[in-house]
């Protein structure tokens, strides 16, 4: 027998898929009331606004990375060894939950109004990053450099390859999941080769 969700996870689950995949400005209320076989009022008596509802969903998803995030970093791995795990991690993500991925590329386009509030959630998790880098880099495992920096181009570089498909097909990539895990494996590849450190004289 099949166990029902609550409505407010279901509307929440809903505008998640939506907002990851559609943004924020092309989704509506009455699009979701009419997916989710409710009326809009019923969406606006758990949220009440749109600007409400996405709200929700970035705390909800926020709280999800950092949960996968933290559990990763938890595991005691070094250097790279540890990098490649969260490589690996984010486009495990990327395959079975895009949505999530999505909404994070939606909140941290540029002008977006819900990125310090995203920011707020995640930056204990960043500043821990941003500190194991440091603490890499000082034992000799990682090559040296600034770990901010080296942080946000790891961001960057590692959502974009597993999320920006739009991009890829452009490029004439396939999207399929034989094509991710090839491209995976040259991220880290690549990522190995980047951060190994400086060979000693």
């Amino acid at each position: 027998m099949a166990v029902e969700v609550p409505t407010r996870e279901r509307i929440l689950e809903a505008a998640l898929r939506a907002y990851g995949t559609d943004g924020f400005a092309a989704t509506s209320l009455d699009a979701l009331a009419e997916q989710l076989g409710v009326r809009k009022q019923t969406i606006l008596y758990w949220f009440p606004s749109k600007q409400a509802l996405f709200d929700a969903v970035v705390d909800e998803a926020a709280a999800d990375l950092v949960e996968v995030f933290e559990t990763e970093a938890s595991k005691g791995l070094r250097g790279i060894n540890q990098v490649e795990a969260i490589v690996r991690h984010v486009f495990r993500l990327a395959v079975r939950r895009p949505e999530l991925l999505g909404l994070v590329r939606e909140v941290t386009r540029p002008g977006s109004a819900a990125a310090a509030r995203l920011g707020d959630h995640v930056a204990p998790t960043f500043d821990r990053a941003r500190d194991f880098l440091q603490r890499e880099m000082d034992a000799g495992r990682l090559r040296r450099s600034d770990p901010s920096m080296l942080l946000l181009s790891l961001y960057s570089t590692v959502v974009g390859v597993a999320t920006e498909l739009e991009v890829q097909r452009a490029l004439g990539l396939s999207p399929s999941l034989r094509a991710t895990v090839g491209r995976r494996q040259e991220l880290i590849r690549f990522l190995r080769a980047a951060l190994a450190p400086e060979p000693t004289v």
